[in-house]
């Protein structure tokens, strides 16, 4: 009989989406104070972040056992990665934040603070996902998992932020990207934007999951 896979804690969830919700209210009190749609960009990054989650979560509770690879399996894993980042995009967004006669800043600041709180955390869970069911299946060689990752999460930021391109470009315009991810890479020396922002968000996102991860690891303890 088929093992039921433990599933994230209903109330954190729940949490989630009050947090969600919380900062999509945001956004419309700042549209009805200021009847302008200046930030409304965020809604739908906060979108596309909840895109990974669900789709992690639906690779969750098909690999009871540990990540296993079939066409579905593998069909969900590559749309995971190639969402990932959008969660965690969310926190480039603070580029656009701009002291306005529209509202108070403070309000703005607690606006995208939220929005990239709700990006960070959704993208941390929807990975905490598919490296525990890596684990079951691979050991501790899927601990390699996260690192490669967040790396490819970090180049996609600088893709998005800089070149600005989208996760659906890997569809409508691939050899467009693809010149684009290769001339970066054969030619380092020219593009140190390119590397430098890999690393930072690469040290900033793989920190935050090592923390994380050890913070669930310590609660697990507590409670044995």
């Amino acid at each position: 009989m088929r093992k039921k896979a433990t599933l994230p804690n209903k109330g954190f969830v729940i949490a989630l989406v009050l947090l969600s919700s919380f900062a999509a209210t945001l956004s419309c009190i700042r549209f009805v104070v200021s009847g302008s749609f200046r930030y409304d960009f965020l809604l739908w990054n906060l979108f596309l972040a909840w895109v990974p989650l669900i789709v992690s979560w639906f690779l969750y509770v098909r690999t009871p056992k540990g990540l296993i690879w079939s066409w579905p399996n593998f069909a969900l894993f590559s749309i995971w990665l190639v969402f990932l980042p959008n969660a965690f995009y969310l926190v480039t967004d603070f580029i656009h934040l701009r002291r306005t006669s529209q509202v108070d800043i403070i309000f703005d600041i607690i606006l995208f603070s939220t929005y990239a709180f709700c990006g960070i955390i959704i993208g941390l869970t929807s990975l905490y996902l598919v490296h525990t069911s890596a684990i079951k299946r691979f050991g501790a060689q899927a601990h390699y998992l996260p690192a490669a990752v967040l790396l490819l999460c970090g180049f996609a930021i600088y893709l998005g932020r800089y070149l600005r391109w989208n996760s659906w470009d890997i569809i409508t315009n691939p050899f467009g990207l693809l010149f684009d991810v290769s001339s970066s890479v054969i030619d380092p020396t020219n593009h140190p934007l390119t590397f430098a922002t890999t690393l930072l968000f690469y040290g900033f996102l793989g920190l935050l999951y090592v923390v994380v991860w050890q913070a669930i690891a310590a609660l697990r303890n507590n409670k044995n």
